[in-house]
């Protein structure tokens, strides 16, 4: 038997957003709740693969997490730059507000989430493209890194499609998942007798 455990978290909070959708946009990220990122350091396995969205809000709070783990007392994991856990384009309207976003749509906003799964903002993906997008980075990645784990951090809507990816769920139920930041989302790839198998050990933990 073969298990490769994904260790998902959700960047730190962004700094003065103004209310507005940011996507893909690169924003300030807050890293000092030093508390909260120490904690969550400590619960991270050792010898992970590390990878973050290409956004610097997970870059940077994966490199601040790596350097608590390794404690000052050896050299910080090497994080890599992974394109396919990038957050979803939300296209024309980053950098609106979401009364702008709802207007955009006749003036509804989804109870979840900034519209319906398959919406495609113009410019942009649907929620069910970038869980199409991240269950295929998610195969290629558990394959490379067979056995191993894997500590990603990516965006609220990528963890929900991991989830999702996991579950075998919907688009549209995906949405409905709670997704903080610095909150952590364990998944365990499992292979054994030429099957594959999702165990979800814990969604959305926060300290």
């Amino acid at each position: 038997m073969t298990t490769t455990r994904w260790w998902w978290i959700r960047h730190a909070p962004v700094k003065d957003h103004g209310g507005r959708l940011y996507g893909r946009r690169d924003v300030a990220v807050d890293l000092s709740d030093t508390a909260a990122l120490r904690a969550l350091a400590d619960r991270l396995p050792e010898g992970a693969a590390w990878l973050a969205s290409p956004l610097s809000r997970a870059t940077e709070t994966a490199k601040a997490l790596a350097a608590l783990r390794a404690g000052g007392n050896e050299t910080p994991a090497t994080v890599a730059v992974e394109p396919g856990i990038i957050e979803q384009d939300f296209g024309a309207w980053q950098g609106r507000t979401y009364a702008e976003i709802a207007e955009l749509q006749g003036g509804e906003m989804h109870a979840f989430w900034f519209a319906a799964a398959h919406t495609t903002p113009e410019g942009g993906e649907s929620f069910a493209d970038t869980m199409g997008r991240v269950g295929q980075a998610i195969a290629r990645l558990t394959e490379a890194h067979a056995a191993s784990d894997i500590v990603a951090v990516a965006h609220a809507g990528v963890i929900r499609a991991a989830v999702a990816f996991a579950l075998d769920l919907d688009a549209e139920a995906a949405l409905r998942f709670s997704v903080d930041t610095l909150s952590l989302t364990r998944l365990d790839h499992i292979a054994a007798d030429g099957r594959t198998y999702w165990r979800v050990v814990g969604v959305n933990r926060t300290l």
